[in-house]
């Protein structure tokens, strides 16, 4: 049995809660919101993030993170990569420094275009676990089987974690790659909205697998670029996770992609969606990454195109398709 405390009660958060708590832990969830943190108390339920699903009496949720964190034996940082910084700046120097902490978010940091390992180490001294990989919280609130990917720069922590986690219906490997299991999680949510916007305008099939098997080509070629490894990307946390963001009714990537094909813009769809959308922020974060490392990612810079500068998504497919002629391959 170990006290784990969750910094942030979202869908996926609540969802491994859960499952932890069946697994006999001590889950303590931190949240800003109040209401949210009553309803977990007293209802049992996180209806605003997670419906129908059922907290188990081990989980506590607080208002008060100085008190969620007290005596964890593991913290599980399951906030948005744009609070990751300022989430470990509230609890520095306030744990002791071999308790893990285990990132859950996809995506770097804006602005500084880091992974969000890095991040984490710049602020904490703590072991640094990264847990990633094609996985709805929906699905696992539903115990559908699901496989992760555990890494750390010391996978002897790694391995901790994947003892962790593992159930009957949640598989998790590990990969000594983090590099490369971090930047397929953030780049594959670039892909995601492209792919929505290509289902918003009523594009079919051809064009979701065109998209989806060069998009894996661009996420290969960036991460390969920053050190990750090539058969990451063709693992769990690369074309995994590409697919499921890719198709699902549950990504909410697709979802705002969806929406702006079909007509919103951009804040208007980020508002429907009601969650952060990451895909929106890791494209401007790789877009200027890949400006400075001059690595080639073309649907990328269409995307950007169409989020930031306002452009018309089916002229920035034209442009796509009417590229000078090249090699599949290079």
């Amino acid at each position: 049995m170990s006290k784990i405390t969750f910094l942030g009660g979202g869908s996926f958060g609540t969802s491994l809660a859960v499952l932890l708590a069946e697994k006999n832990n001590i889950i303590n969830i931190y949240n800003r919101d109040k209401n949210v943190v009553d309803e977990i108390n007293s209802k049992r339920t996180n209806e605003k993030y997670m419906k129908n699903l059922i907290i188990p009496e081990s989980v506590t949720a607080f208002n008060d993170i100085d008190k969620a964190i007290e005596g964890a034996d593991y913290i599980i940082l399951s906030v948005p990569s744009h609070v990751i910084r300022n989430m470990c700046e509230k609890i520095k120097g306030k744990i002791p420094e071999n308790v893990p902490i285990i990132s859950i978010a996809k995506g770097i940091e804006e602005g500084s275009n880091k992974r969000l390992s890095v991040v984490i180490e710049e602020e904490l001294k703590n072991p640094v676990v990264v847990l990633s990989g094609p996985s709805h919280a929906e699905e696992v609130a539903l115990k559908l089987p699901t496989t992760l990917v555990s890494t750390s720069e010391n996978m002897e922590y790694a391995a901790d974690i994947q003892d962790l986690f593992m159930t009957s219906y949640l598989r998790i490997y590990t990969n000594d790659d983090i590099i490369g299991v971090e930047i397929g999680g953030a780049v594959k949510n670039i892909i995601a909205l492209a792919a929505g916007i290509i289902d918003g305008l009523g594009y079919g099939d051809n064009t979701k697998a065109a998209l989806i098997t060069r998009g894996m080509k661009e996420i290969s070629r960036v991460g390969m670029a920053l050190d990750g490894r090539a058969e990451t990307f063709y693992g769990l946390t690369g074309m995994g996770d590409l697919i499921v963001t890719c198709t699902s009714k549950h990504s909410r990537n697709r979802k705002a992609g969806l929406l702006i094909g079909e007509g919103m813009s951009v804040d208007e769809a980020i508002n429907e969606v009601g969650m952060v959308v990451e895909g929106v922020k890791a494209c401007r974060a790789f877009y200027e990454l890949k400006e400075k490392k001059d690595i080639l990612m073309p649907i990328t810079d269409g995307l950007y195109k169409v989020l930031f500068e306002g452009r018309n998504p089916k002229e920035v497919i034209d442009e796509l398709m009417n590229r000078d002629k090249k090699n599949e391959v290079f």
